[in-house]
């Protein structure tokens, strides 16, 4: 008899356990009450901290424990997360400035502290491994990131850390090999996005010394281009599918797009607080999304994707063509159609090099305002250019697609509206996001210097590298440190704006200052 019931019990233990198992694995942590919880109770100063924090356990198991516990009496969530989660990031840097460095000699130090990897794979943690080492940007961000990379991969190239420029050009290799293509940063809660295309670019500045590297990832350039281009053969019908936008028969430009339609885990309380200005469920889908696709641009957040002057909540990224994106394209349809063509595959290097002539065409049919002298972003849903002036402009010159007449014509709004004491402004709003006046930031000064120096504006391009460089180190002088952003209207104050409080390290600013610092050597080398 005893036998019997226990074996009754036994089987109706079994049971449950497998029904728990099989409704533990339908558990997303991103849509668990546990993180919904703990971001909006904002136990935490900002919301990327919980995702970055590793689960002791499964987070079925965990969300199971919450649902009982939660209930309890005196349930502090506060001290439920401490006991279940740890914090298993990478050091976050920490370092005492030695004042008898200069600058440059401070940033060629700061390499080995911001290098990290090779990884090791951790259980439940939300980290994407990679198999190299390489450099983060600092501060809170201890993952790399994908546009940010390829400004401080020139600052290592120009600092004479090729092998390690090398590994991180071999690290997003690798993404592109197991992801299918570049996520925004090493983290699973952005794969279902990536950043501006600079994977070609990487590509091309580690080859400069050898030729021969360039056709060593022309699989990965293949791969990364289909991963932009999905979805261009679907239909014929005029519109967007996914990154893709068909304008016409033969006119095919991008955008960026994010696949999500709920709030970014990282920011999951500020995107909900957005949102909450529209009583529709649709429409606070398609927030999300455009929030999501913003951060993609790597532009999070800006007035260049408002539809509406002053207001966040009119942000619709999805529905703008943005010149930078497409300039970058069209660098990698250059990029692969050259590979092709120089390893024998002529009809392949062909079918390439028209693609890049018709969205060279596109760029200038699209983009180019004959009104302002500039270029501006296109809204494919309102069938005309934004009316807002920015830093994307100057992209054309960088990558040789402006005629003489239009660069010149872009130089002069460059110099005449943009350039500010500090550097170059990213727009002319103040609408207190961060990627607005009265912010510059190092890659765009990079973008817009290296532009003018292809059109023979040198004089142009020295007073933004000496006026940006004056700011790095005057800031450097007074705290010790580099900075994500600076302020380059009011140069007795810090930068401002975004959802997280400006941060050191910092590697696109290092990359670009020891970059800048070499250009300016050679300049004078040449004035001899």
């Amino acid at each position: 008899m005893y036998k019997f019931c226990f074996g009754i019990v036994l089987c109706f233990i079994v049971f449950n356990c497998k029904e728990a198992t099989k409704s533990v694995k339908e558990v997303d942590f991103y849509d668990s009450q546990l993180f919904k919880d703990v971001q909006l109770t904002a136990i935490f100063k900002d919301s990327k901290t919980f995702v970055d924090l590793v689960p002791k356990k499964t987070i079925s198991i965990l969300e199971a424990k919450y649902l009982v516990e939660k209930e309890e009496e005196g349930f502090d969530l506060k001290a439920f997360v401490e006991e279940n989660f740890e914090d298993r990031s990478m050091q976050a840097l920490e370092f005492e400035t030695d004042t008898t460095k200069t600058m440059y000699e401070h940033i060629s130090l700061m390499w080995d502290k911001l290098t990290r990897g090779p990884d090791s794979s951790i259980a439940n943690s939300s980290r994407i491994a990679l198999p190299k080492k390489y450099v983060v940007p600092g501060g809170r961000f201890q993952e790399i990131y994908y546009w940010d990379s390829y400004f401080t991969l020139e600052g290592l190239l120009a600092d004479g850390r090729d092998d390690l420029a090398k590994d991180m050009v071999d690290n997003f290799a690798f993404l592109i090999d197991t992801v299918g293509f570049i996520p925004n940063g090493t983290r699973n809660y952005y794969r279902t996005r990536s950043q501006p295309p600079f994977f070609s670019l990487m590509v091309d500045a580690i080859s400069r010394k050898n030729e021969k590297i360039l056709k060593s990832y022309l699989y990965q350039l293949d791969k990364e281009y289909n991963f932009w281009m999905d979805g261009i053969y679907d239909t014929d019908t005029i519109g967007p599918k996914n990154h893709v936008v068909r304008l016409g028969v033969d006119k095919v430009l991008n955008r960026y797009w994010d696949k999500g339609y709920t709030p970014r885990p990282e920011a999951y309380k500020e995107d909900l607080h957005l949102a909450s200005v529209f009583e529709s469920d649709s429409l606070q889908r398609i927030l999300f999304n455009n929030l999501r696709s913003a951060a993609a641009s790597g532009w999070d957040f800006s007035s260049r994707w408002y539809t509406e002057k002053g207001s966040f909540s009119t942000t619709k990224t999805a529905d703008i063509l943005p010149v930078d994106l497409n300039c970058l394209l069209y660098f990698m349809e250059c990029t692969i159609s050259t590979i092709y063509s120089e390893d024998g595959f002529t009809n392949l290097g062909l079918q390439f090099k028209a693609r890049a002539e018709n969205r060279k065409k596109a760029i200038s049919n699209y983009f180019w305002n004959e009104e302002t002298g500039f270029y501006h972003d296109y809204n494919f849903v309102e069938n005309e250019n934004t009316t807002e002036l920015t830093l994307a402009g100057i992209f054309p010159l960088y990558f040789n697609v402006a005629s003489e007449e239009q660069a010149k014509q872009v130089k002069e709004v460059i110099m005449d509206k943009f350039l500010k004491e500090g550097g170059l402004v990213t727009t002319l709003e103040h609408s207190g996001q961060q990627w607005d006046a009265p912010n510059g930031w190092a890659p765009l000064q990079w973008i817009a210097v290296k532009g003018l120096l292809n059109y023979g504006y040198t004089n142009e391009a020295k007073e933004i590298m000496q006026r940006w460089l004056a700011l790095n180190e005057k800031v450097y002088k007074n705290t010790g440190k580099m900075m994500e952003k600076y302020n380059v209207e009011d140069l007795t104050l810090l930068s401002g704006g975004g959802e997280y409080e400006t941060q050191d390290g910092f590697g696109w600013t290092n990359g670009v200052a020891l970059g800048f610092k070499k250009i300016l050597e050679e300049l004078s080398e040449d004035n001899k």
